[in-house]
């Protein structure tokens, strides 16, 4: 688990920087840095949020019996609990794309794949890679171009509540589909059911990572290249970004019409199945580094304790981060990038260092476990 929060520790250090961190404009090492914190940082919170829901439900073994059906009941109401504070942090107004509703209800739709093995998983995992995100431009298309989502909308009582789009925006339109985020999650859940007290588990874990970060991103690179007036459709299509770092950046911008090139793009926020597959490369392979550091340099793991802090309670980090942007003002302040997400790391570090020292849960994650305890009572 050290190597675990370590991960966890990282992927929230990268939502800081994609959240209030200098624009990747900037160019040079930040540019760099802050470009590949975007979209990969949260691909990676996903990946080991499925993590997580094993151990949840049972490892190296799935629950059965009594304590199977209280597991399930506990990720229930986990999940129900992410979707409530994401649309009350959403409600908030701040320039941030909160992502816990959505973690929430992926939870729920891939809770029932728990008891499966870890290579029917990754073949799950691979297939929504290849399918989904297909099935979901074809979906977002037809509410474009249609007026039934008009009328989900106006039946779906989450969206009456929430003033949203309702289950509409969780599934597919929003800026974390399920429909596509869930082969992030199902990624994790492989990686759980591995014993990760092997080193060979752990060199093939961070091969198979380097793997799919090459196909996904090298393949868009390449596709973009090789197929005649791609880039031109993409500039065409998007609102006006650099067409030519699509297989990587999110420069090139939110698409404003549909075209089939959109599909060849591996940025981070594209929702292809090229940035599925680029993405879930990279935090496998920061994974497995954070496991292979946890199990063979104890000394700089001791180092990185702080860092581990800030995972172990990432929920807590996440909220909190929120709303201090929305309290200090930050989305509307004039105060330089860099200095203020420097800030948020330090004082995430530090406070959650300190409330280490009195217990490993964070603040949130103790009532989080709290409303979850009523699973107990499932017979």
């Amino acid at each position: 688990m050290i190597g675990v929060d370590l991960a966890r520790g990282l992927a929230m250090f990268g939502m800081y920087a994609a959240h209030v961190g200098p624009e990747p404009s900037e160019g040079g090492p930040t540019g760099f840095l802050m470009e590949a914190a975007r979209g990969r940082s949260s691909a990676l919170f996903a990946v080991l949020a499925g993590f997580s829901l094993v151990i949840l439900t049972g490892r190296p073994h799935p629950m059965t019996g009594r304590p199977g059906r209280q597991a399930a009941g506990r990720v229930v109401l986990r999940a129900l609990v992410l979707i409530l504070v994401g649309f009350a942090l959403a409600a908030l107004g701040t320039s941030v794309d909160v992502i816990l509703a959505y973690y929430g209800l992926t939870f729920l739709l891939v809770l029932p794949l728990c008891r499966l093995r870890a290579r029917t998983l990754a073949v799950v995992a691979a297939a929504g890679a290849l399918v989904l995100p297909q099935a979901r431009y074809v979906i977002q298309q037809s509410i474009d171009e249609g007026s039934w989502s008009d009328t989900v909308i106006a039946w779906d009582p989450l969206a009456r509540i929430t003033g949203t789009d309702g289950l509409l925006d969780l599934l597919f339109t929003g800026s974390y589909p399920v429909l596509t985020w869930a082969p992030f999650m199902i990624a994790g859940m492989a990686i759980a059911r591995l014993d990760l007290t092997r080193a060979a588990v752990l060199r093939g874990l961070a091969t198979t990572g380097v793997a799919l970060a090459v196909l996904g991103y090298g393949g868009s690179w390449l596709a973009l290249r090789l197929l005649p007036h791609a880039t031109a459709a993409i500039a065409a299509a998007s609102d006006g970004g650099s067409a030519s770092s699509a297989w990587w950046s999110d420069s090139v911008g939110d698409p404003v019409e549909h075209t089939p090139a959109w599909l060849l793009v591996a940025s981070p926020h594209s929702q292809t199945t090229a940035s599925l597959l680029g993405n879930t490369g990279v935090a496998v392979a920061v994974l497995a580094l954070c496991l292979v550091l946890a199990a063979r340099m104890p000394r700089l793991t001791r180092l990185t304790a702080p860092v581990c802090a800030v995972g172990a309670m990432s929920l807590s980090a996440y909220v909190l981060h929120i709303v201090a942007i929305r309290v200090l003002g930050v989305d509307d302040s004039d105060l330089p990038a860099t200095p203020v997400l420097l800030g948020f790391i330090a004082a995430a570090t530090l406070l959650a260092w300190a409330w280490s020292r009195v217990s490993r849960r964070g603040p949130l994650e103790h009532l989080l476990n709290a409303a979850t305890g009523l699973a107990r009572h499932i017979r």
